[in-house]
């Protein structure tokens, strides 16, 4: 789903602190020989674009002692050890590799604070899209906290996908001559991933009266000021095609929206969601999948899966197909309740399942043998995914409404390659007409 966000940033740090928080980072862009220079700008919303532009540690000590690194050698430990093993075992003990890797998200949410914000920005893909010096002086705000944590999603998952094909994303920034701008990162043709996109935005300006009527369709009452209702979104979404039919694609996105109405009073919520969609039915896989999002969910309300779950079966439903988009997982919008924080800290719990929910599902195909007719099948049910998204996603319809968006970004959800046969149907009792069948009756799989 693509994301549009919002973020007014007021130049209020004086020259003397702003000359102060750019030395510094220039020093971390130096920090570590592997690392490229990559100062940041001086200016609020200063985003030329630089392609490739990399923030983000690979292999240095100061790099390896980063969350989402700790979370993912652990992981690389357990499957060499996985390897090891044979059959049933070995499967039981792949899976135990992704509870290692959620405990380590667990532990740094309690150092976050303690972290300065430019000691995190080193694990970036790229400088974030606001100006360090803005977050720096507004790290206790929402729009703050939010950026970073997508920004943080964002490299996490693109370095574990890095690890797992061998290629590299391209990081390309962007602005909105509205306001704002983002950054995308997508690999095509690697060696696992036919094509792989991480994208962040951070954006801001007026809502379309388009945009407002499609908020206000889903219960939200809004009163602009002369028409105009100043809003704020930013999010990461990401969408993962893989070569081998027998991987899932998967698909994430988290994000956060403020409306200032007329009286200057703000409405804010959260939303998003993580969903599987797999070209054949496996059972451990799924179970693998939802438990993972269970656990997170299960930290904040027993009834967040469980209505969630129905929730996301809802909303990915190709209405004139009568099937789901893939297995699901969870989805959620206008969570605004019960306060700012407790929805954040459950945002985030979420954003931190990405890589040990679906990378140890990843590893445990990675070799897997596919046919011909099995490449056919996984290019047809492509053609559904395309289905989906061009015709109900919101994300997609709410990006194509909104001036300035970026058209490249909005659609890199959409794979290199997909088919549309003319009245296709599985043959009766074959794996294809399984999977079909589970798309169209969903199933409890925790």
């Amino acid at each position: 789903m693509a994301t549009i966000v919002f973020y007014a940033v007021k130049n209020t740090a004086q020259a003397t602190s702003r000359r102060s928080l750019i030395s510094n980072l220039k020093w971390l862009s130096r920090a570590g020989p592997s690392r490229p220079s990559c100062p940041l700008s001086s200016g609020p919303l200063t985003t030329s674009r630089t392609s490739g532009v990399r923030f983000m540690s690979h292999g240095t000590a100061a790099g390896r002692s980063r969350r989402g690194v700790l979370a993912l050698s652990g992981a690389a430990a357990v499957t060499t050890a996985a390897a090891a093993l044979a059959g049933f075992l070995a499967n039981v003990d792949h899976f135990r590799r992704a509870e290692m890797a959620t405990l380590v998200p667990q532990a740094a949410e309690e150092t976050d604070r303690e972290v300065d914000i430019l000691t995190r920005c080193r694990g970036f893909m790229s400088r974030p899209v606001t100006d360090v010096a803005a977050l720096q002086e507004r790290k206790e705000e929402m729009c703050t906290k939010m950026e970073m944590l997508i920004m943080e999603t964002q490299a996490e998952f693109c370095k574990a996908l890095e690890e797992v094909d061998g290629g590299t994303f391209k990081v390309d920034r962007w602005d909105r001559k509205e306001g704002g701008g983002g950054i995308s990162c997508v690999m095509q043709d690697g060696k696992v991933f036919e094509k792989a996109g991480v994208n962040v935005s951070v954006v801001f300006g007026h809502l379309t009266e388009e945009a407002a009527r499609q908020m206000r369709s889903r219960g939200k009452v809004l009163k602009g000021k002369n028409g105009k209702l100043p809003f704020c979104a930013m999010g990461v979404s990401s969408v993962i095609h893989p070569k081998n039919p027998h991987i899932p694609t998967v698909h994430f996105n988290y994000r956060y929206f403020e409306i200032q109405e007329e009286d200057g009073s703000k409405q804010w919520w959260f939303g998003g969601g993580t969903d599987l969609t797999p070209v054949y039915v496996n059972k451990d896989d799924a179970f693998h999948f939802h438990n993972t999002l269970k656990e997170a969910c299960d930290k904040h309300h027993p009834q967040y899966y469980p209505n969630f779950k129905e929730w996301c079966d809802r909303y990915f439903y190709i209405r004139h197909r009568g099937e789901t988009r893939g297995i699901g997982g969870i989805f959620f919008d206008d969570l605004d309740a019960p306060g700012q924080e407790e929805a954040f800290g459950f945002v985030k719990s979420c954003a931190r399942t990405v890589v040990p929910c679906y990378l140890p599902i990843v590893r445990k195909h990675l070799h897997d043998p596919f046919t011909a007719e099995e490449k056919d099948w996984q290019q047809v049910r492509r053609g559904r995914y395309v289905e989906f998204n061009l015709v109900y996603d919101r994300g997609v319809k709410f990006g194509l409404a909104t001036p300035g968006s970026r058209i490249e970004s909005i659609l890199m959800s959409l794979p290199l390659t997909a088919r549309w046969e003319y009245m296709h149907e599985p043959v009766l009792g074959t794996r294809e007409a399984e999977m079909l069948e589970v798309l169209r009756n969903p199933k409890e799989w925790v």
